[in-house]
């Protein structure tokens, strides 16, 4: 495993879209922690800060929303770039999580290909 590839940060309480996001990103050469929920992410994040967040909102206990607030009031993470992955499309929350700090959204289901190519100008840009 390089160390010097961007860690990207998976969080979606669907096994599915974890183990889907993992294979395609793996694929291209990212580091890869996957969290099933907020508590799990805010663990890996103690021991490796990500350089990018992959979120889901719809998770139960904390939500996506409460997990974004709760990283932007955190030191190390308050400028990690997060993109939101959700089925949650409507202009509310959209402008919700990006007034709390995200930097794009990507709707679910997931078209792989626009989702690589936002997490790769991301990446090549930070």
């Amino acid at each position: 495993m390089n160390n010097n590839q961007p860690l990207i940060l998976v969080v979606d309480d669907s096994t599915t879209n974890v183990v889907l996001l993992e294979a395609i990103l793996d694929e291209k050469g990212y580091r890869i922690e996957t969290a099933l929920n907020a508590k799990e992410a805010y663990s890996i994040i103690a021991k490796q800060s990500p350089d990018l967040i992959l979120l889901d909102l719809l998770m139960p206990k904390i939500s996506g929303f409460d997990f974004l607030a709760e990283i932007r009031n955190n030191e190390i993470t308050k400028n990690t770039p997060v993109i939101v992955v959700s089925a949650l499309t409507d202009e509310d929350n959209i402008s919700r999580i990006m007034e709390m700090g995200a930097i794009d959204f990507v709707k679910k289901p997931i078209d792989l290909q626009y989702l690589v190519e936002k997490v790769e100008s991301v990446l090549h840009h930070v």
